[in-house]
């Protein structure tokens, strides 16, 4: 392990170009990714990494540069990135600056090597809970031998770096090179950055890093020198920033938006609810594909799910299986659109990729559902609907009749069967008639019929009465 001395850009100028497919040189030069992991490390450091990563194996690139400066954060998440690290086929490599504390210090020990800034400081990674509250004893020691198996598991690294971490993560242990004690029990371990390049044991070799540079071009051409190596360094943007805060609020979206998709087909016409619906499903996967979790596939077979309901509205009412279609093509497009699939590599069937997306779904079910509900037990009676289903009807101000639920007309006896009014909104196939001056809920079981036709009553079903038109 080479440990470099302190380099500066001046003294070993950086070349970091974009090298076009022209070059003669390019097939020559090592392709490198640099990658922010800036900040705590919670759910919008996972999205720009996972973006990195899967462009770095989209491009062929052979070595990614993680800029790292956390003082930690999520372990929930850490394990998240640590794991979509070791998908890389390429070499990875931690550059410390300034500050790697507690799970940076983990997602740095499964990378291939690390270096440190001047003034760079690793360490103190022990679990605690998100208020900086101490776990009890019992969790602790499970999670923290968990978390050390898995920096060895996807790590393959040195007895050494295992000794390190785990005398980062637990104050019991002590850490001891020979004779040497670098760490006693009692205390958490934090190095420096001379610290990590530090030779110790026979034969002598670092502590932990592989060497110390001023800056990420000063340790590129020191490792593979000078216009050796072509560069992109991946920026973030104020939109990953929103699709991380949107992902966050993703089932209550999908929720709403199916929600409002519901309004619009109960009501004639199409209107601000259909708007707003739609809008609100197209901001769950745009937010998702922003973040780099999803490509546009999703987008297209949810837009082919839609295409078959409304077939199913429009021209082929009563048959089910085109809207049953269409409702399995657009919920797993939703659950497609949040799983983590990766480019060329086999789509992996298992809980770990669709348990989250299947779960997020079934919470913005449960927000339609229960909108749903609430809008049919309590809105019929108020003013609300009644302007819903009303307005723009060619004599929606003229009727100015209380609307009474289905349920209550039976109750009253009313022999409706058979008896003849007209259609108060389109039926579309459900919308709204008016029966000897009162509204009432309806549909047809064939085609559509338009505002003011004359229909009749041929049966009923536990939400609606059925009518058709009566042939002028």
């Amino acid at each position: 392990m080479l440990v470099l001395p302190v380099l500066t850009a001046q003294e070993s100028p950086a070349v970091a170009v974009e090298t076009g497919g022209n070059d003669p040189t390019a097939a020559a030069l090592t392709h490198v990714v640099v990658i922010p992991v800036q900040g705590a490390i919670d759910k919008p450091v996972l999205y720009v990494l996972r973006r990195g990563l899967k462009e770095a194996i989209e491009n062929g690139a052979d070595l990614v540069v993680i800029d790292m400066n956390t003082p930690g954060g999520r372990a929930d998440v850490m394990l998240e990135i640590m794991e979509a690290l070791d998908r890389f086929p390429g070499e990875t490599l931690t550059y410390v600056d300034d500050e790697a504390g507690s799970a940076g210090a983990l997602i740095a020990a499964v990378t291939d090597e690390i270096y440190f800034a001047p003034n760079g400081v690793m360490g103190a990674a022990e679990i605690i809970t998100s208020t900086g509250a101490d776990v009890g004893d019992a969790l602790k020691r499970k999670m923290t031998s968990y978390i050390n198996a898995k920096v060895r598991a996807l790590s393959d690294s040195d007895p050494r770096r295992a000794d390190v971490l785990k005398a980062m993560t637990s104050a019991d242990f002590e850490l001891k090179i020979g004779d040497e004690v670098l760490k006693p029990e009692g205390e958490l371990l934090t190095v420096t950055a001379d610290e990590a390049v530090a030779l110790h044991g026979d034969p002598a070799t670092p502590l932990l890093a592989a060497g110390i540079a001023e800056d990420i071009d000063a340790l590129l051409n020191a490792k593979l020198g000078a216009g050796g190596y072509s560069v992109v360094r991946l920026e973030t943007t104020w939109s990953e920033d929103l699709a991380a805060w949107l992902s966050t609020i993703a089932p209550v979206l999908m929720g709403l938006g199916l929600l409002g998709l519901f309004i619009e087909f109960k009501t004639p016409g199409f209107g601000v609810f259909g708007l707003a619906g739609g809008a609100l499903l197209v901001i769950v996967f745009l937010g998702h594909t922003v973040a780099g979790l999803s490509g546009h596939e999703p987008m297209l077979f949810f837009g082919l799910g839609v295409l078959l309901v409304l077939a199913e509205i429009v021209f082929f009412p009563g048959l089910v299986l085109p809207a049953l279609i269409g409702l399995v093509l657009m919920f797993g497009s939703l659950v497609w659109s949040m799983a983590d699939i990766w480019p060329d590599q086999p789509i992996e069937w298992s809980g770990d990729v669709f348990f989250t997306p299947m779960t997020d779904v079934g919470l913005a079910l449960l927000v339609a559902v229960g909108g749903m509900i609430a809008l049919w037990r309590f809105l019929p009676k108020g003013w609300v609907l009644s302007r819903l289903a009303l307005g723009g009807a060619p004599f929606g101000t003229a009727l100015g009749v209380p609307m009474p639920a289905n349920r209550q007309a039976a109750a009253a006896g009313s022999p409706l069967l058979g008896r003849r009014g007209v259609a108060a909104t389109d039926l579309f196939p459900s919308g709204k008639v008016e029966i000897d001056g009162r509204i009432y809920e309806a549909s047809v079981s064939v085609g559509n019929v338009t505002a003011g036709a004359e229909v009749e009553v041929v049966g009923r079903n536990s939400f609606a009465l059925v009518v058709q038109e009566v042939p002028s």
